[in-house]
């Protein structure tokens, strides 16, 4: 061997421990593994988060739908549209009786996607008002499920 005579006998010690590394064959290959798991996994976990997003506008909707019934049994009505759905941390102007906030935390919290939720007293509807998140693109209307969550029976 060429290499050990030229070198001394610590450097030919350190030369033949020392492990060769990866190719970059085998980093390709890690590398396409990876890629295949995330394309196959990622659509799953992104539609579950999706999903999530749906069930807690769904959630904080009904949570809405109490402190509204709450209000009513105070305040003998529910607010009315320019009041809105700040009247649940907010005592409304001419209310004599409000025991609120009715809200935990004392304020309205926007919806998952970060839009406010829409509020509207719909009169002699049941329930009668009707409260709205719009979906991830604020807008409302759109075609996926994610579109528009409401209190609303269809």
């Amino acid at each position: 061997m060429i290499v050990s005579q030229s070198l001394s006998p610590r450097a030919v010690r350190l030369f033949k421990s020392a492990s060769p590394g990866y190719t970059l064959i085998e980093m390709l290959v890690v590398l396409t593994i990876i890629s295949l798991i995330l394309g196959l996994v990622g659509p799953r976990v992104l539609s579950y988060l999706g999903e999530s997003r749906i069930k807690t506008a769904r959630l904080q909707i009904e949570s809405f739908s109490s402190a509204l019934d709450l209000f009513y049994v105070d305040v003998g009505r529910y607010p009315v549209d320019s009041e809105g759905l700040t009247a649940l941390v907010e005592r409304p102007t001419g209310v004599e009786i409000w025991n609120g906030p009715y809200v935990k935390g004392g304020r309205i919290p926007l919806d998952p996607w970060g839009h406010p939720y829409q509020y509207h007293l719909a009169g002699d509807h049941i329930p009668p008002y009707v409260i709205t998140s719009l979906g991830p693109d604020g807008r409302g209307g759109g075609m996926n499920t994610a579109s528009a969550t409401t209190n609303a029976q269809r």
